[in-house]
């Protein structure tokens, strides 16, 4: 209990230390990879994996509908601008319709305010001239997102197994790992993004108590995959 106390109040300290947040929903392919990607950037706070952009009602993994494999991604816009984040999105994936079959995988931005449509349509417009074709991505206003089953969250991380051994005395419960910062760092770690060292040196920047900064480094340099 206190563990799971503790991880509560570094992440509590992290979203309040933020003057704002921002939210970015996209579909780009599964959701498991791009919750890695986008996890792993300096200035991401959250990330999220679900359903959104169609209308069937309570949309699960299973049942989805009409809906898209999505990822949603809370981050500090003084850190990490909205047009960053839409240059990772529309970099790493395929975004014309040829490559998908129905609406799970399809090419998708949820846009959360008028500012960000403003900015979808630039950051696609100067796409569009880069690679000399149309963009098909799916863009609208925001309206739903559904949260996908515990066990997507995250995934890649726990897909090792002695890694969530030794997170369990932080995240005793493991859907603590689901809003954490620092599981959303280490799911992009274990894919391939970003390296331990750099991680650490992240860390230490983190506007929380040093107490708390020693406490994620020591758990980061001791773990074993």
């Amino acid at each position: 209990m206190a563990e799971e106390l503790t991880i509560r109040i570094i992440e509590q300290g992290l979203t309040a230390t933020a003057e704002t947040i921002e939210t970015a929903t996209f579909g780009m392919g599964c959701f498991w990879g791009p919750e890695s990607r986008f996890g792993s950037l300096p200035g991401v706070i959250r990330t999220r994996v679900g359903f959104s952009g169609g209308t069937s009602l309570n949309p699960s993994y299973r049942k989805m509908g009409d809906h898209t494999e999505t990822v949603e991604v809370d981050f500090d816009p003084a850190i990490l601008s909205y047009e960053e984040i839409l240059l990772h999105f529309w970099n790493n994936h395929y975004p014309n319709r040829d490559q998908y079959k129905g609406r799970q995988y399809i090419s998708l931005i949820r846009f959360r305010s008028p500012e960000q449509e403003r900015m979808v349509e630039k950051v696609k417009r100067e796409m569009e001239q880069e690679i000399g074709e149309e963009i098909e991505t799916d863009i609208a206003a925001f309206t739903n997102f559904t949260l996908a089953e515990e066990r997507h969250q995250k995934y890649y991380l726990k897909r090792y197994p002695k890694a969530m051994e030794q997170l369990a005395p932080l995240y005793p419960d493991v859907g603590l790992l689901a809003d954490s910062t620092f599981a959303a760092r280490l799911n992009g770690f274990v894919k391939g993004f970003g390296n331990r060292q750099n991680l650490k040196s992240e860390i230490t920047k983190w506007n929380i108590a040093p107490e708390y900064q020693e406490i994620l480094i020591n758990k980061l340099m001791a773990m074993k995959w």
